[in-house]
């Protein structure tokens, strides 16, 4: 996860016993074809390891004492979206004529976990406009408005979204959902995380009274209204005039399954695969 802290592994698989001032270590990155640059090193007879990529300086590190185990795994802290890539684990031994002796390939996949979305609206205009909106999120999302009285994804011409990277390299969403004037609508807007298996619904519901207006009076003698020329109680007047009544909730639910397949909302710590 973006922020957190992880161990890429690169272990010696006969578990045995190393001198230090018989190893060079390196971790290294894919930097153009063919090319590589080093995120650490070990070199034999140095007390600590060295850095040459500015981005993982301060932050990958090596531990000796392992080392001189077999376990030359390497640790990497504040993991950012930029760290997603393959590692490549080298280890020679100056004894054998720096003779390789392990070769590990790390793939470092990075997520962080979209904010709840916030649905406004829907405008007062000729047609309904609902905005949905969600940050700090990675990978990239998925963005799906749901019709939720019969649960159906709605059409994606009626949407516009736009996902942009913030400063932080992570992603943010804006998706505008526009219908035409109905009595009542009832939408969901799905933001899904696909590596984290995860989907975030916030719901709306507008309804909307659709009488024809009339005048009143008040009649301070005995609490009463007069609307169009007869007389109700003062409470069932205001409710008489309520227009629209909205209200949105939250909730965590999979995107709809007749047209759309998503994994259950879990949250997984970050994926590590590893090949040798």
């Amino acid at each position: 996860m973006v922020g957190s802290d992880v161990q890429l592994s690169c272990v010696y698989p006969e578990g045995n016993s190393f001198d230090l001032n018989d190893l060079y270590v390196y971790w290294q990155i894919p930097d153009k074809p063919n090319t590589y640059s080093v995120v650490t090193y070990y070199l034999s007879g140095n007390n600590s390891a060295g850095h040459s990529d500015n981005h993982y300086k301060g932050r990958a590190q090596l531990s000796l004492d392992s080392m001189k185990r077999g376990d030359f795994s390497l640790h990497l802290r504040n993991i950012t979206p930029q760290d997603e890539q393959k590692f490549n684990c080298l280890v020679f031994r100056k004894s054998l004529e720096l003779k390789k002796i392990l070769e590990v390939v790390v793939t470092l996949h990075v997520a962080a976990n979209y904010s709840m979305p916030v649905v406004s609206g829907p405008s007062r205009d000729e047609e309904f406009t609902f905005t949905c909106t969600s940050t700090n999120g990675y990978p990239r999302p998925n963005v799906y408005w749901i019709n939720r009285t019969d649960n159906s994804l709605l059409d994606p011409a009626l949407q516009n979204s736009t996902v942009s990277l913030n400063e932080r390299g992570l992603y943010d969403v804006v998706s505008v959902l526009r219908l035409g004037r109905t009595p009542s609508v009832n939408v969901g807007c799905c933001i899904e995380n696909v590596l984290l298996h995860q989907n975030l619904t916030v719901s709306s519901w507008t309804g909307m009274f659709t009488g024809t207006k009339d005048s009143f009076t008040e009649n301070p003698a005995d609490g009463t209204r007069e609307w169009g020329g007869r007389a109700v109680p003062s409470v069932l007047a205001v409710l008489a005039v309520v227009v629209a009544v909205a209200t949105g909730w939250l909730c965590r639910s999979r995107c709809p399954s007749r047209s759309y397949t998503g994994a259950q909302p879990l949250r997984p710590e970050l994926e590590v695969t590893e090949q040798v």
